[in-house]
């Protein structure tokens, strides 16, 4: 027997070249012939599949050691020495399993589109800055047609590499740091009066609903759509945030203790569709599109952007980036970031700015007491 896989790949027959001598032809070999500085034409074999040089004369007990070697050998690492090892155990690991069940569910197809892409890279690989080039190329290539996703996809992978170096799986993060492709400038977009407006004119009671919630909550689509009336008590509504799964109490205003109010209770959840049953992502996402078409409004704004304008209505009515934290579940941190984001120094906010400084000045002139 020579070999591991010789009953797929090795035929024996009798050679004619004399008696008792044998002819082994073995498959899967690459011939190459190289010229030398002399002008003479050497000849080369390589292990297709493994690209191992086979040593020594095609025949001789030489070169079929090496072949029977290369035919054991595997042809990738065992997936634990491996980018799809790294991955796997990122995803048992506590980083990930503490994620909102949403972001696990995108997380994973982003993993997947690496996993299809680079899983069988050794981690001897991974870890080498040699490799960077190449992820950014191949970045670049998807970023050509779909920015978003191509981003999405390196920064998966860039969150699994820097979750393994700080657990010395790794030594090297070659994806520390990237430039995106995708830029998504939104510090302007929220929703004005008149948008709120024109949707509501044209909307159906059940998304009418959905606005109110989300302008006077600041909560996140997914979690309002899970909300039961079990959360209402007819004062203010308790939740826990799919995202980072806080717990939120959040008193009702007049507007919104009216529509709740109004409201009929047709299920368990607040929000359903008009034959009463609760909204999956899909249908909601399709109803909501529908609706904005038929308002009519031009600004490019999505449900997402309810939260920021939440925040903003909020500072406008004179509230501390910790008292709106209270309300919408961000840091604050996250609060003076958004008012920049979303554009908080509006009309309103700049008119109050200038009466205050008028204010103060009438009141600095000389003669002016108390």
């Amino acid at each position: 027997m020579i070999g591991c896989r010789d009953s797929r790949r090795i035929r024996a027959t009798t050679s004619t070249s004399g008696p008792g001598k044998m002819r082994i032809k073995l498959k899967g070999i690459n011939k190459v012939r190289k010229t030398l500085a002399d002008g003479t034409v050497a000849q080369h074999y390589y292990h297709r599949r493994t690209r191992r040089k086979l040593q020594g004369e095609p025949g001789s007990p030489q070169f079929l050691a090496c072949y029977n070697e290369a035919e054991c050998k595997p042809t990738r690492p065992p997936e634990g020495d491996t980018l799809s090892g790294l991955i796997r155990q990122y995803c048992e690991s506590q980083q990930w399993t503490k994620l909102a069940d949403s972001t696990k569910e995108i997380g994973r197809l982003n993993l997947k589109a690496v996993e299809d892409k680079w899983g069988a890279t050794p981690l001897q690989h991974v870890q080498n800055r040699k490799i960077r080039p190449l992820l950014l190329r191949w970045h670049d290539k998807l970023a050509a047609e779909y920015p978003r996703a191509a981003d999405n996809k390196l920064a998966a992978l860039q969150r699994v590499l820097s979750w393994a170096r700080n657990r010395g799986l790794i030594e090297l993060n070659p994806l520390d740091t990237f430039e995106r492709a995708y830029r998504s400038d939104r510090a302007e977009i929220i929703w004005l009066p008149e948008h709120v407006a024109a949707f509501n004119a044209v909307a159906a009671p059940e998304l009418r609903l959905a606005l109110s919630l989300a302008i006077h909550t600041g909560q996140r689509q997914g979690d309002l759509l899970r909300l039961p009336w079990s959360a209402w008590d007819g004062e203010a509504i308790a939740l826990r945030q799919g995202k980072g799964r806080r717990r939120m109490w959040i008193p009702g205003t007049d507007a919104l203790i009216a529509d709740l109010t109004a409201a009929p209770r047709r299920a368990t959840t607040i929000l359903t569709k008009p034959d009463g049953t609760s909204w999956t992502k899909d249908a909601f996402y399709n109803a909501w599109v529908a609706a904005f078409a038929l308002s009519g409004i031009n600004a490019d704004l999505h449900f997402h952007d309810l939260r920021g304008t939440a925040v903003t209505m909020l500072s406008e009515a004179g509230c501390t980036p910790q008292e709106i934290a209270t309300i919408t579940g961000h840091t604050i941190a996250n609060v003076h970031k958004i008012l920049e984001t979303y554009l908080a120094r509006t009309r309103d906010l700049a008119r109050g700015a200038i009466v205050k400084l008028n204010a103060h000045r009438r009141n600095a002139r000389p003669g002016n007491v108390g």
